[in-house]
């Protein structure tokens, strides 16, 4: 019962020394990115602080709804970590974002083929 109420403790007064902390952003596909080639999309979020975060995965401004996100995980810095990603088959003149909104800001980040 002491480890548990210790545990609790920490929980309230730790995140209080943690400080905004906008998120890296990487966009890219699981293998290289080929025109007309079968291929996973991914956006990893990383180091950011608060938790509350959206992501999505755009293809010509339009949510890909088949996306699926990791849990969120905890890092020994006070910081949290996402991955978003779905299967896609990029054809030429597509674009493919990654949106993210944390803070009340909103920003876009592409995908680059290999190509």
């Amino acid at each position: 019962m002491f480890s548990f109420a210790v545990v609790v403790g920490l929980l309230c007064v730790l995140p209080s020394e943690a400080k905004e902390s906008a998120p890296n952003v990487q966009v890219y596909s699981r293998e290289p990115g080929t025109i007309g080639k079968a291929n996973t999309l991914i956006c990893h979020v990383s180091n950011f602080y608060p938790p509350e975060i959206n992501i999505e995965l755009l293809k010509d401004g339009k949510v890909m709804s088949s996306a699926n996100q990791t849990e969120l995980i905890f890092g020994e810095k006070w910081d949290y970590y996402l991955t978003k990603h779905v299967p896609f088959t990029p054809l030429a003149n597509e674009k493919f974002i990654c949106k993210v909104v944390h803070l009340g800001k909103s920003n876009d980040y592409f995908w680059e083929s290999d190509m």
